[in-house]
């Protein structure tokens, strides 16, 4: 006999699994490739074998947790659905927390959190996207947007003491910049012979580019205060580094803080070098604009 701690865990953990299998069952309905359709279909089959197994103890059927399904659903059919589920999976913890609370009462818990941790966590990485195969490419257009943009604009900033002018030139430099970036894409995709499309990756990286570039000169479209401007654009930077970062950590299973840290010391390290030296030419050359 269950005592009603136990029970409740259990509860919970029927409500979770559940869910995610609506979830991944809806997924599997949606995705076009048939090795994706394939790959969720056998997950969902899987929460949905766990809820049963619960089901057996607490004698009660329990229904999914619907705000939960259109939040996990929307954000895998908008970000993509490797950045969804592993989004989802990584606050599982709580439930894995639960599966050891009642391991000691029952024992398919262990068998369950075996399947979460092993079985599915494989499943999921075998899921094939266009998006996480030109990853590569949409970092290197923002990177480069990123340091180049952000320099050029504190550069400018200090030089040319005028808001629209700087957005102008900075437009001009930015869209400049992402075709040639896209083009040295094009060129190195297509010479390395690999599994990516060389037109697809010159395109994604330039529009990674060009929507940087747009966010990061547009204080300077709005506002009239140069040092305002570039306040608001290093902030603008350092947004776009934490949610790239973000997603590419959820996404790749990489290490979230590292990246940060680097990326954000490069592109404001950049920017303050640059500035420093937009001082000196004013200064020396006597720019006033």
């Amino acid at each position: 006999m269950l005592n009603e701690e136990v029970k409740k865990v259990i509860l919970n953990a029927q409500k979770n699994e559940i869910t995610e299998y609506f979830i991944y069952k809806k997924l599997s309905e949606t995705v076009k490739e048939s090795g994706n359709k394939e790959i969720l279909k056998r997950i969902s089959d899987d929460e949905l074998k766990h809820y049963k197994l619960w089901r057996e103890y607490t004698n009660k059927d329990v229904k999914p947790n619907k705000i939960k399904f259109l939040i996990y659903f929307l954000i895998s059919k908008i970000f993509g659905i490797t950045f969804g589920i592993k989004l989802m999976e990584k606050g599982e913890k709580i439930a894995k927390a639960n599966y050891e609370k009642v391991s000691e009462f029952i024992i398919d818990a262990k068998s369950i959190e075996r399947d979460e941790d092993e079985h599915e966590k494989k499943l999921i990485n075998l899921i094939d996207e266009e998006r996480l195969k030109y990853f590569s490419s949409m970092v290197l257009g923002l990177n480069d947007a990123l340091v180049e943009l952000t320099g050029a604009l504190a550069g400018f900033t200090l030089t040319l003491q005028n808001t629209r002018l700087i957005a102008i030139i900075g437009l001009i430099t930015g869209l400049a910049a992402s075709l040639s970036m896209a083009t040295s894409e094009y060129l190195s995709t297509k010479s390395e012979g690999n599994a990516k499309n060389p037109f697809k990756a010159a395109i994604y990286t330039g529009i990674a580019y060009i929507f940087t570039v747009l966010f990061l000169i547009s204080p300077y479209m709005i506002l009239t205060n140069v040092y305002l401007c570039l306040s608001l654009t290093i902030i603008i930077a350092i947004i776009i580094i934490f949610l790239f970062t973000f997603y590419i950590s959820v996404a790749k299973d990489l290490q979230f803080r590292k990246r940060f840290l680097e990326m954000i010391i490069i592109s404001l390290g950049i920017a303050g070098l640059t500035f420093i030296i937009g001082f000196f030419v004013k200064v020396f050359l006597n720019i006033e604009v």
